[in-house]
């Protein structure tokens, strides 16, 4: 794609009325991309016109889940409900210059018009009765609405950076409303104004807001204003290639968080490789992202979601991962899962802890579960496997092993593993019949990382209150 002219303004528009979805999040950070890739601004506009669905509490969530995915907006968040004045002008402005019209068409009228055109097969469409008649005939006690008087002939073609040249016959499109009967201003009117007046210079959206681009187009032509280039991304599809509904994951970007277990640069690398590639390469970091991104990687086909993908990506960035940026995303979890306060000493457990802890967890939850131990309060309680290791067999292996342990003033990974072996050996026990007890005292679980590892990182102290308060 050829480098734009002028300075790229894109935007993200969500309306308030639910959560932010997946789908609107990959939204988010194409556009934000592409800003960051040319060096421009990325803005975000709540469009809250419907007041009765807009909520305060969808409009944080919406903040909260693009912050999380480090998706920050440049300037001032824009309200669109507190444009309304500027977009009322606008279509007073349209109505002055001949360009839109009043029409006094009655609920009753327009039922008759989509019922006719039903019934002979035509598309249904607003006739365009008000168009040209004066107000003198209009009918007492009806408001009017105001319409945009659109072309009737010949077509519209928008040169679309992800579709290529995409046109629609004129008389396909009616005069679309721009002022509902209170005064209102509609969505289709507040968008057009917002994007010109917010100096909007892309428009990178779903595809599903195609259809609006071609009536939009007609808005920026009256008003004499430039259009912005037109980018209509595919939508993103389930595995079964159906559309994306909540059993495939069309859930708020908070579950992915939240229930999931995700870590945002990886849901973040996931979805810019949903609809965008850029050879095979598969895990892309931010900077990366940046450097390559622009839309003519864009495919015109819709992806399809893969949790799978996204578990295993979720995987190699917790891998990869510094140990203490894993600690402060756990640390909380753990401490409301296990309803303890983690002192200062419990934080640098479990951050020695994620080395052998983050090669085996694909989600941030399961880390947290496999490192909760190193941070729960004495006793342990142990799970049933762990029970059985520690039998009468076990726990008397575990009390002749502990007045070696109690000896050692040198606490380090090795020289615990040598002299756990050293004890097995000279009592001819096979290591498992020692070690395995041992998990099961220190972690309460049969699973756990490295057993010396383990009492490497528990310290001398806790190693030993634990193992005594099982034997």
């Amino acid at each position: 794609m050829s480098q734009p002219t002028k300075q790229v303004v894109t935007r993200f528009a969500p309306s308030p009325t639910g959560f932010l979805h997946i789908g609107g999040a990959r939204t988010a950070l194409f556009n934000w991309l592409f800003a960051k890739h040319h060096g421009g601004k990325y803005l975000l506009r709540i469009e809250d016109t419907d007041r009765k669905r807009s909520t305060p509490e969808a409009i944080e969530a919406i903040i909260d889940g693009l912050n999380w995915m480090g998706l920050n907006h440049d300037d001032e968040i824009t309200y669109q409900f507190a444009g309304a004045s500027r977009h009322q002008d606008v279509a007073h402005q349209l109505l002055a210059e001949g360009k839109a019209y009043h029409c006094y068409c009655s609920p009753e009228e327009l039922t008759e018009m989509r019922e006719k055109a039903r019934a002979e097969g035509r598309p249904m469409k607003y006739d365009g009765r008000w168009r040209d008649r004066p107000a003198s005939e209009a009918p007492d006690g009806v408001d009017p609405v105001v319409r945009l008087k659109m072309p009737q002939e010949g077509e519209t073609l928008i040169k679309d950076l992800v579709q290529g040249d995409v046109t629609v016959a004129n008389s396909q499109l009616d005069d679309m409303i721009l002022l509902r009967a209170d005064g209102t201003p509609t969505y289709m009117l507040s968008v057009v104004v917002d994007d010109h007046d917010m100096g909007i210079t892309h428009v990178i959206r779903g595809d599903d807001h195609l259809t609006n681009a071609f009536r939009q187009v007609q808005l920026f032509k009256a008003m004499g204003w430039d259009l912005p280039e037109f980018a209509h991304i595919p939508l993103i599809h389930g595995a079964d290639g159906a559309k994306l509904s909540k059993r495939h994951g069309a859930l708020g970007i908070e579950a992915y968080r939240d229930e999931m277990g995700y870590l945002p640069e990886a849901l973040r690398n996931y979805l810019l490789r949903l609809g965008w590639g850029h050879g095979d390469e598969e895990v892309i970091s931010t900077k990366q992202a940046i450097e390559w991104f622009d839309i003519d990687g864009v495919g015109k086909s819709p992806s399809r979601f893969d949790f799978a993908k996204l578990e295993n990506l979720n995987g190699i960035y917790i891998r990869n991962a510094e140990n203490s940026y894993l600690t402060d995303i756990v640390a909380p979890l753990i401490a409301a899962n296990e309803g303890v306060t983690i002192e200062e000493s419990g934080r640098a457990r479990l951050n020695s802890g994620m080395t052998g802890l983050k090669e085996r967890a694909k989600t941030i939850n399961e880390l947290a579960e496999s490192a909760a131990f190193y941070v729960r309060a004495r006793p342990l309680s142990l799970n049933a496997k762990a029970e059985k290791l520690l039998s009468d067999e076990g726990k008397a292996n575990l009390n002749n092993l502990l007045p070696l342990l109690k000896g050692l003033t040198d606490w380090k990974e090795e020289i615990l593993e040598t002299t756990v072996k050293t004890f097995a050996e000279e009592n001819e026990i096979k290591l498992g019949k020692v070690a395995q007890p041992l998990r099961a005292a220190l972690s309460g679980s049969n699973v756990s990382p490295g057993i010396f590892e383990v009492m490497d990182i528990l310290g001398r102290e806790e190693s030993i209150n634990r193992i005594s308060d099982q034997v």
